[in-house]
C-alpha cells in the first residue's frame, strides 16, 4: 500500500513539474520569435536606409523593445490608446537613431510595408 501512495505521490509531482516547464518553454519561444522579428527588420530597414553599424544595434534594441511590449500585451484586452502608445514610443526612438534624410525613407518604407 505505501508503495502504491508513493508511486501515486512521484506521478502527481511530475506532472506539477511538467506544467512549470512548459510554461518556461513558451516565455523562451515568445522571447525568440522577438529577437527574430526584430532581427529580420533591422536587416530589412539596414537594406533600405543604409545605416551604420551602431545605427542598426539600436534599431536591433528599439525593434526588441517594442516587440517585447507587443508581446506583453497580446492576447490580454488592450485599448487601441496602449498599441498607439507603443507605436509612438518606437517613432520616437527611431527618430532620435536615425538622421532627418534616414527618418524620411523609414517612413517611406513603414508605409509601403
Amino acid at each position: 500500500m505505501k508503495k502504491v501512495i508513493t508511486l501515486c505521490l512521484f506521478a502527481f509531482v511530475m506532472i506539477l513539474g511538467t506544467e512549470s516547464i512548459m510554461a518556461q518553454n513558451s516565455k523562451l519561444e515568445n522571447r525568440v520569435e522577438v529577437n527574430t522579428e526584430a532581427s529580420e527588420k533591422t536587416e530589412a530597414l539596414r537594406k533600405h536606409i543604409k545605416f551604420t553599424n551602431d545605427q542598426r544595434d539600436q534599431i536591433y534594441n528599439a525593434l526588441k523593445v517594442y516587440g517585447q511590449a507587443k508581446a506583453s500585451i497580446k492576447g490580454k484586452p488592450s485599448t487601441e490608446e496602449e498599441k498607439a502608445k507603443i507605436e509612438k514610443q518606437l517613432d520616437d526612438k527611431v527618430k532620435l537613431i536615425l538622421s532627418d534624410e534616414q527618418y524620411e525613407r523609414y517612413k517611406a518604407y513603414i508605409l509601403e510595408n
